[in-house]
């Protein structure tokens, strides 16, 4: 039985908003494979004490069969995403990357 998505908010208080955004492209990674057995998105504000504004990333870690696929928003890793809703496009474009060259191997293409 598929659990519905966890979603974790580190240095910031949660936003009902955001979570419906989450909520709504983790909904759709299903499309890609069928087989995800849970959905962890950790959304952050990382402390960035020498920058002005605010900065994003997001990390979404599936658990399919037999292993688990964690991906960031910031691929470099020195890299934050000044608009939230990018910082959460990013990371659930690389999930679905991720997943569709899971699903590849797993038909043995």
């Amino acid at each position: 039985m598929r659990q519905p998505v966890q979603i974790a908010f580190r240095n910031i208080d949660p936003s009902p908003a955001l979570e419906h955004l989450i909520r709504e492209h983790a909904d759709k990674l299903d499309r890609f494979f069928g087989g995800i057995m849970a959905k962890r998105v950790v959304f952050e504000v990382p402390h960035r004490h020498q920058h002005q504004g605010k900065h994003y990333t997001v990390q979404v870690a599936l658990t399919v069969p037999g292993d688990e696929l964690v991906v960031h928003s910031d691929k470099s890793g020195n890299h934050a995403h000044e608009s939230a809703d990018a910082a959460i496009r990013d990371a659930f474009d690389a999930a679905r990357r991720s997943l569709e060259r899971f699903a590849e191997k797993q038909r043995g293409e």
